[in-house]
C-alpha cells in the first residue's frame, strides 16, 4: 500500500467566467494593480489632452497679449467654457503627469533592483506611488486654485 506523506490539498477556486454584477464588486485589486491601471489611464489622459497642452504652451509664450489671454482663461473662462472647468482640466493633467512620472520611476526602480520584485516591496512602492502622486496633485491643485 502506498500512502501519501502529506494529505492532499484542497483545490483552489477557479474563476473562469467572471460575472460583472456579482464578482467585480467583491474582487479586491492589490495596490500594484491599481497603480498599473492608473499608469495606463494617465498615459491615455495625457495623450487625449495633448491639444490642450499645445494650446497652453502656444498661448503662454507667443506674446504678452496672448499670455494675458491665457491667464484670463483660467480666471474668467474662455468663451462658453468657465474658468473653473479649465482649471479642473489642468488639474487632471497635473495628476496624469505626476502619476505617470512617479509610476515610471517605480518601474525603473523595479527593473534596476531585481530584488525589489516581490509582493512586499511591490505593495509598498505602489502605495508610495499613490500617496506621492495624490499629495503632489493636492499641493499643486491648491496653488492652481489660489489657496496659497
Amino acid at each position: 500500500m502506498t500512502e501519501l506523506a502529506t494529505p492532499p490539498r484542497q483545490p483552489r477556486r477557479e474563476f473562469r467566467n467572471i460575472n460583472p454584477l456579482s464578482d467585480l464588486t467583491t474582487y479586491r485589486l492589490p495596490p500594484a494593480g491599481i497603480v498599473s491601471i492608473l499608469h495606463r489611464v494617465s498615459g491615455v489622459l495625457m495623450f487625449l489632452l495633448l491639444p490642450f497642452i499645445i494650446w497652453m504652451f502656444d498661448t503662454s509664450v507667443s506674446s504678452e497679449i496672448s499670455f494675458a489671454r491665457f491667464t484670463a482663461a483660467f480666471n474668467v473662462g474662455l468663451g462658453f467654457v468657465p474658468g473653473w472647468f479649465i482649471k479642473l482640466v489642468a488639474l487632471a493633467l497635473i495628476w496624469a503627469y505626476l502619476h505617470h512620472f512617479i509610476a515610471g520611476l517605480r518601474h525603473l526602480y523595479m527593473d534596476v533592483n531585481h530584488h525589489a520584485v516581490d509582493k512586499k516591496s511591490g505593495n509598498s512602492t505602489a502605495l508610495a506611488t499613490l500617496f506621492l502622486s495624490i499629495l503632489l496633485t493636492v499641493v499643486l491643485g491648491a496653488k492652481l486654485f489660489g489657496v496659497y
